[in-house]
């Protein structure tokens, strides 16, 4: 993602004008509608529960998820990792251990665990290790993170279903979660923040091409 970014600077600054005209083109209830989806509350109540999973770019990863019933909150940030606190700029050079990946605060009995992971599998691809699509290095690596035995149990199972279905071997990794820490602000959201922005990446990293190939 370093590279990509690093490399469409001069077409995005185009694009972030373009997208900055059509931002306040827009009717005053959409705009509403995205303000109060960036503001979804990133702690969990009594009642919610926690995913995290990791798919390559944080910024690809919430969009799936923000969009089920049930969820509650979507946080870009890093686990998995050596170190404390890490910014983008440490893990982005892939010597912190950690992997971007996405916190998912959701009511249980309006979406199971299971039901998440399904989602998960298929914005994946889980053939390659430590990389995802056009990104490359640990720190993209693929992964579902168990806070109990009841994820690791479910993840497992998801696991062995999806194995069942190919003849390559399944690479993504499953284990109990480190500590979540959540990325810089920018990050969060940044596909409502930065529509034209994302898709421009999303799309010259393959990610959507990808996928089809895989699941359909």
């Amino acid at each position: 993602m370093k590279f990509y970014r690093n490399a469409l600077v001069p077409t995005l600054a185009v694009l972030a004008v373009s997208a900055l005209v059509a931002y306040a083109a827009q009717p005053a209830s959409q705009l509403s509608t995205q303000t109060t989806m960036q503001k979804k509350s990133a702690d969990p109540g009594s009642a919610d529960a926690v995913a995290i999973f990791a798919g390559g770019c944080f910024w690809c990863m919430e969009p799936p998820f923000d969009k089920l019933p049930g969820v509650k909150a979507t946080i870009s940030g890093y686990t998995a990792g050596r170190i404390d606190n890490p910014t983008y700029k440490e893990v982005s050079r892939g010597r912190t251990g950690h992997t971007e990946a996405i916190k998912i605060v959701y009511d249980p009995d309006v979406i199971t665990y299971g039901q998440l992971l399904e989602v998960f599998w298929v914005n994946i691809d889980p053939f390659v290790a430590d990389r995802q699509f056009c990104d490359r290095g640990s720190q993209y690596r693929a992964g579902i993170y168990f806070l109990d035995d009841r994820q690791r149990q479910l993840a497992e199972a998801s696991k062995s279903t999806i194995m069942a279905k190919f003849d390559k071997p399944i690479v993504t990794e499953i284990e109990a979660a480190d500590t979540f820490w959540p990325a810089e602000e920018y990050h969060q959201d940044y596909y409502l923040k930065n529509p034209y922005q994302y898709k421009f990446y999303r799309f010259n990293c393959g990610r959507d091409q990808r996928l089809k190939s895989i699941w359909g």
